[in-house]
This record gives structure tokens, sequence and C-alpha cells, in this order.
């Protein structure tokens, strides 16, 4: 369980059904990003409470495993590592670069201590402690590297932890993630039917001590415009006896994955195209993203039970709302709303996303057209380096969209119509995630290269960031059937009310096109039911407000919104029954 990814309201409620299962450790990732918004401000309140989450986990009388990265994965933005770090422009990530260091030490200074204090000799619940994350499976090989972490670690940690690795079960693996004999080295592997065979690697480097499997993976991980990823739920506890057969510790990865809430960003570099991925982390996992129990944890229970003798447990499901239609009556164009434009800066060729302090989020290009270029038909744009999906406006008409699709060159084209007379020309860029995988994890957002139109290059740009944090500046206006709205780059307003308490309940866009939600300023993540797999969000209970207070929904709507006068079809629903494929 990912506390980063859970409200802190419910993660008493999560550790309580994992220990109901009859689970004794949670193992969790820690996300430098997450905690380091920007270059030396730390974050460790709220959600972000680490030492709480420490603490529930021990109150409920699980043990923890903790993940320090600082290289995570996780199917999280760049792999859990700062974008600000990219404004470094040649610094190499995971290496012993000397730049990238000095931050990993400045950051392992403020999270290791919390860690430290929590530990099982200080009468904590925190066991053992991973160093970096399957290092084995990243190009560099830097043993200088791995050094300097398990240094740092050992200095800051003191010596009654054990220090670990984590990589895949193989020597090619192996040879490259592990420091034996000062971390011991684990594996990871899903479904098998011979978890011998899957452990003999660990062996090879690891003659004595336990069998560990870091990740069992009990589903998988979705993609945009792709199949749902399911695994057996059988199959998954059939497995697991056999592992705990063997006498071996496990990790099921993941127990409960829930949703991206905090960071918005999920994208994972598979083969050689770029391959965003969806909000929801449900990852078939024994606890749904609410936090339900369904098939594949009963099967779990009977099979931790055969083995310890404590008896099968199944949690209620808690109930959900089906609260019906949210009408939008408020809304702005993105372009009528330049509060939100947290920085900007003019300049020959477009800034880079990170470059402007921003990190999540969109930018917006700007310039003005040369007049010799007006007046004609489909013209052909190009725009190199674009990070990662761009929307084309002339004279605030949307006239296409191109998406990055090599995760290298990731160059765009383009045929639009260009009228006459026509003056203005705005790129509005969507960060769908930078890679958090592979050897491309230096994966700078917005457009890293230049723009040109029937071959003549574009010049003199003004480069907005704008994070959407802040849903209070967002200037709406009443709708009504006098108000025209432009049918992309909208932000509509809807309210809500209940009476008596508000349970969690899923947000229907059925019939929207592609953007991002909030509710009560807390972001619910992307929408793309256009290309699924995934047509619903989660709305956890937590973020709602009950006892007829009222609930501000705000979708920003990037593609093509159904919201024409009158404005019946302006509207979502929030339904009982979650939909991710």
């Amino acid at each position: 369980m990912h506390y980063a990814r859970v409200p802190s309201a419910y993660w008493r409620d999560r550790l309580q059904k994992m220990k109901d299962c009859g689970l004794n450790t949670v193992q969790t990732y820690v996300p430098w990003n997450f905690h380091e918004p920007r270059p030396g401000v730390f974050d460790f309140s709220g959600d972000r409470n680490l030492s709480y989450f420490l603490q529930t986990a021990q109150d409920v009388g699980l043990l923890v495993i903790v993940r320090a990265g600082p290289y995570i994965c996780a199917e999280w933005d760049m792999g859990g590592l700062p974008a600000w770090l990219l404004t470094h422009k040649d610094i190499a990530l995971r290496s012993s670069d000397t730049v990238y260091l000095d931050y990993v030490d400045k950051w392992m200074t403020q999270l290791l201590p919390i860690v430290k204090s929590h530990l099982y000799s200080n009468n904590g619940p925190v066991i053992t402690v991973q160093v970096e994350n399957e290092y084995g499976s990243y190009y560099a090989c830097d043993k200088k590297y791995m050094e300097h972490l398990y240094v740092l670690f050992r200095y800051l940690l003191g010596d009654d932890v054990v220090l670990f690795t984590t990589d895949g079960d193989s020597d090619g693996y192996l040879k490259c993630g592990t420091l034996t004999p000062y971390l011991y080295a684990t594996v990871d592997f899903g479904v098998t039917v011979d978890p011998a065979a899957n452990f003999k690697s660990q062996r090879d480097y690891e003659p004595k001590g336990p069998l560990v499997n870091s990740e069992f993976y009990t589903g998988w991980l979705d993609h945009w415009g792709q199949p749902h990823q399911t695994k057996s739920s059988k199959a998954v506890a059939d497995s697991l006896y056999l592992i705990l057969k063997l006498n071996a510790s496990v990790n099921m990865y993941m127990f409960e994955g829930w949703d991206q809430l905090c960071v918005l960003e999920l994208v994972q570099m598979l083969g050689s195209t770029y391959q965003p991925q969806p909000t929801s982390y449900d990852y078939n996992a024994p606890l749904t993203e609410a936090g339900d129990p369904w098939e594949k944890y009963t099967l779990v229970s009977q099979v931790i039970s055969s083995y310890t003798g404590t008896v099968p447990y199944t949690p209620l499901v808690e109930p959900k709302g089906a609260y019906g239609k949210v009408y939008m009556t408020a809304a702005v164009g993105l372009f009528d709303s330049p509060q939100l434009v947290a920085n900007q800066v003019s300049s020959d060729t477009p800034v880079s996303m990170e470059m402007l302090g921003q990190s999540f989020g969109f930018m917006i290009y700007s310039t003005k057209l040369p007049s010799e270029l007006t007046g004609r038909s489909s013209s052909s744009m190009t725009i190199s380096g674009l990070k990662d999906r761009a929307s084309v406006y002339i004279d605030g008409v949307l006239k296409g969209t191109g998406m990055r699709g090599d995760p290298v060159k990731s160059d765009v084209s383009l045929t639009i119509d260009i009228p006459s007379g026509a003056v203005d020309l705005d790129i509005v860029v969507e960060n769908m995630g930078r890679i958090n995988y592979g050897s491309l994890l230096n994966d700078s957002k917005g457009i890293l290269g230049s723009v040109g139109i029937d071959g003549q290059a574009l010049t003199q740009w003004v480069s907005k960031a704008v994070p959407l944090d802040n849903s209070t500046l967002i200037p709406f206006q009443q709708l009504n059937e006098t108000v025209r709205m432009p049918n992309s780059t909208v932000f509509y307003r809807g309210t809500f009310r209940f009476d008596g308490q508000a349970y969690s309940t899923y947000l229907n866009v059925s019939g929207w096109s592609k953007g991002v939600a909030f509710v009560n300023g807390y972001s619910l993540g992307r929408y793309w039911p256009v290309k699924g797999p995934q047509k619903t969000l989660y709305v956890p209970g937590a973020f709602l407000r009950s006892n007829t207070e009222l609930n501000e929904l705000i979708l920003f709507e990037i593609d093509h919104s159904p919201c024409i006068p009158p404005y019946n079809n302006c509207f979502v629903s929030l339904v009982d029954t979650p939909d991710i494929g």
C-alpha cells in the first residue's frame, strides 16, 4: 500500500483490512517528489505525514518495510524523482553525478531520520529499508552510486536495520542492481507454478538468508487506449500458496492500488512507444481503489489462514452513493483566465515547463502569425520535441491536436487551415506524465524544440505555465442561453449538496472527451472516456461535504464538451458503480 496514493483519512481503514486478511507487514514507497515539490522545500504534513502513517501501521499491529528510493518507479511520475532536477539539463539521474548526489544527500538527510525514529530497534514498526529500486533494470549500472547510497543510508539509519535491494528474478537484473554483502538482495515476480525456480537467481546472490519476493504481482497496470489488466484470483491465490509453502516472505504488489490523486501524472515507458496511464491504479488488487474487498481478498485470506491458523475474515463492502446528475452552471475559457498563468517568459523558442518552475499541469505557447502564412488551407505544422499532447488554436479556434508517440524524438506534424487575416497562434500543451521506467527518465515537458509552418520556423514566443493548483483563481461566469463558450479548453463548474452523510461515489463523464476533474479543490485525476479503459473517477467520501454544505465540482475539458445552449446536456453523473474497463 502506497500511503501517497491514499488520503490519510483512509490509512487506518486500509491498514486494518490488510491486518484482517492475515498480513503481518505493510510495504510502502516514499516518493521524493511528493515531499520536496521545490528544491529545499520539504512537506511532511497532512496526507504527506509519513510519521503518522508509520505510527498508524504500528497501532493496527503491522510491521513496515520502507522502500525509500531515491528512485521508486511505482508507475509514479518520473519514478518519484522531482521534476525540478531537470532544470540541470545535463544531469545524470540515478548515477554518481555530483549534482544529482548532492540533491539525494539533502533529501535523505530529511527523510531517513524520520524513518530511523520508527525503526524496530527504536520500538517502532520498520524492520527493513530498501535502497534504490530495481537498479538492475537501469542502463547506468553505476556501482559507485550504489556504494554512495549504502554509506549514506547506513550513516543516517545506523547498524540496527537490514538494508536491501529488489530486482527482477534473473542474473541480468541482479548483477547491476545488487551490492552484496552490504545490501540484502531480493527478487520480484508474479504468478508462477514453480516459485523455487524464480527464487533460484536470488539464491545465486544470497546463499543464506530468507527467500523474499518483494513484488508478487496481484494484477497489473493499465494504459490509455488498452484493455483493463486483470489477473485470475485463483491463479494469484494458488501461487501465493506455493510461495508460502517454501517458507518464503512475500509482498503482494499491490494489495490496494487506489488512485493517483495527489500527483496526476502516471506513465511508463514500454518498448518504443510513449504510453501514458490512466488515473486509476486499482491494479486488480485484493482491495479495490475504494478499499473494498472482493473475491481475490477472500481467497488470499484463506491461503494465509491455512499457514497461520487464523480464521479467514472478509470485511463488509462500504456503501457508495448514487447521487445522480450534477449540472454545470458556470464556465470560462482558458484564454479568458489569465489569473491561472503562474509564470511566463518571452523568448525566440519555446521554454520547457520545468524551466518555468512548474512540475505538473499545462503550458500555453503564444506567438503572432507572419502575414505571409495566413490564408492557407492544409498547411503543414511541425512541433519538434512535443511533450506530450498539443491543442493548436488560431485566433481562439481549435485547429488540431497532436500527441507524441516516439518517446525519444517526440516530433509531431499536423495539417491545419489558417484563415486570411489570422493573428494569434496558441498551443496548449498537456503534461501527461513523465516516463517512470527505463533509460529516458529525463523527460522534460512542454515544447522542447521548434515550431514551424510550411517549413518556416516561428519565433518570438511567450511561454506560460498553467499549473492548475488553485481552483479559486478560475473566473467563472454563469451559463445561460445567451452565453456561448468555445468547445474546448474550457473550465466548467457545478455544485451539489447532500442531506446527511456523504458516501464515496464515482464520477461518470460519459459524453465528455478529455480533461481533468476536481472536487472541493481536490484533484480527482484525468478522464478520457473516448480512449478508455477507465470511464469513471473515484470520488472519496472524505473529499465531500455533508449535511447540506455546498460541494463544488470542476471539469477542465480539453477537447470537446457536450455543452451547448441551452446547456441541457451539460452535466456529469455521480454513480455508485465504478467502470475502470
